[in-house]
């Protein structure tokens, strides 16, 4: 059977075309296409669902059993998009500029793009890799991946058996600091802490004109939550990523870098500048508060307001301590309840790191891959369950002028077409190599 593997850049701009917004998700068509694409090229799948129509695949290329399996995990699903505002429909997948515009560009059907042609590649050319190569394609993460990947490792963990490193989001994107284009590959992330703020006072009629009431304590709560005044707390990732940092970049540049290692100092250097606002939620614990309700009737002075807060906690501490530096920012007077904390191991496995670093070095000199904590969450903290240590890594060469962060999620996300084939030859790479991590 002759296998031609996918362009990247088409399966990206077929997989965009699926609308797979969660809610609700409508995963199986994506899943569905990737099925086909992995079937065609003969590797053996499974497609597995905890509710009809949230399918995720499973899907195993042998090796020659000289390393244990490598995982690669990606989700079909994506966060919402209005059209207002965009310079191209969100799901029609337009190439203009040098980009793939559309929803999911980055987050993430573009790293799914790059390990299903990787894979696909390597089967073309008759390549065996050093171990079993698993891939998981997966629903829901958007939402928390209860029916995607918490689903496949509390109902599936057999099929992950033995794996010990994973590849995942996000890493491997450019970023420069003072000059130099660093690539910083996620080795771990922030904790998911969802939290409700409750404030409750006497209500009253409309008319009276009452101040100092709920909506008036809900402002004073919105406005200290608006500024990131909890405190710094410096974790060991963090500490690595500053140590790389300042051994690459211009010496009177390390010299600040390296401040950041004293909390004192570290909050009014992040403050200045746009690197700094950057690297602040890697250095504290966050709370945004996203949804807020107050009131039923416009003449009824309400007796409650509630905001739901998105908490992200450093690893190695837990929802208490988030708990705690709210309470005391906050006050007593404003409830605290922990809605869901998903906890990731504080230790980090960096047995893997050289080999990606390697592979992107090897694709661009220039760059200086970094340890990075994530400041989000991923589905890797559902398998860091299993015991396995996941790696941001779905490369990108991007432009200086274009800002990751600032994408993801955003109006007008998009992706240079040049930086998709540069993913798919960095994981090419590491699926060829990455036995090199046993030895």
């Amino acid at each position: 059977m002759t296998v031609v593997a996918p362009e990247p850049v088409e399966l990206l701009r077929q997989l965009i075309r699926f609308d797979t917004t969660n809610p609700p998700g409508r995963e199986a068509a994506a899943v569905a296409h990737v099925d086909d694409v992995l079937r065609g090229a003969g590797i053996a799948t499974r497609l597995l669902e905890s509710v009809p129509g949230r399918p995720n695949l499973v899907a195993r290329l042998p090796g020659r059993g000289v390393a244990p399996p490598l995982l690669m995990q990606a989700h079909v699903d994506v966060v919402p998009a209005d059209p207002a505002g965009w310079t191209h429909p969100p799901f029609e997948a337009a190439v203009a500029g040098g980009f793939v515009w559309g929803r999911g560009s980055l987050d993430m059907k573009s790293g799914l793009a790059m390990m299903v042609t990787a894979l696909v590649r390597a089967v073309a050319a008759g390549a065996t890799p050093p171990g079993d190569v698993v891939l998981a394609v997966v629903a829901d993460e958007e939402a928390g991946g209860d029916h995607g990947a918490r689903f496949l490792v509390e109902k599936y963990p057999e099929l992950f058996a033995g794996v010990r490193y994973a590849l995942g989001e996000f890493g491997g994107f450019t970023l420069d600091i003072a000059g130099t284009r660093f690539s910083p590959v996620q080795v771990s992330e922030k904790q998911l802490c969802r939290l409700v703020a409750t404030i409750r006072g006497p209500g009253g009629h409309g008319s009276l004109a009452l101040g100092g009431g709920v909506p008036t304590r809900l402002a004073g709560l919105l406005a200290r939550l608006d500024r990131p005044r909890l405190p710094i707390h410096l974790t060991p990732v963090v500490s690595g990523m500053l140590d790389a940092i300042a051994a690459e970049v211009p010496a009177a540049v390390a010299r600040v870098i390296r401040l950041l290692h004293n909390p004192l100092l570290a909050d009014p250097l992040l403050r200045a500048g746009e690197t700094g606002r950057t690297l602040m939620p890697l250095f504290r614990h966050t709370a945004t508060p996203n949804i807020i309700r107050a009131g039923d009737e416009i003449n009824v002075q309400p007796t409650s307001a509630t905001v739901r807060l998105d908490g992200r906690v450093l690893p190695g501490f837990g929802a208490a301590d988030l708990v705690r530096e709210l309470q005391h920012l906050l006050g007593d007077d404003v409830e605290l309840e922990v809605e869901r904390f998903d906890p990731v191991p504080a230790a980090v496995d960096l047995g893997l790191f050289g080999v990606l670093s390697d592979a992107l070095r090897e694709q661009d000199p220039a760059l200086r891959p970094i340890p990075l904590l994530m400041p989000a969450s991923t589905d890797g903290r559902h398998f860091s369950r299993l015991g396995i240590q996941s790696y941001g890594f779905t490369p990108m060469t991007l432009p200086r002028s274009l800002a990751f962060s600032r994408l993801v999620h955003a109006v007008d996300e998009r992706i240079p077409l040049a930086a998709l084939e540069f993913g798919t030859r960095c994981v090419s790479r590491v699926l060829e190599r990455f036995d090199a991590a046993e030895r």
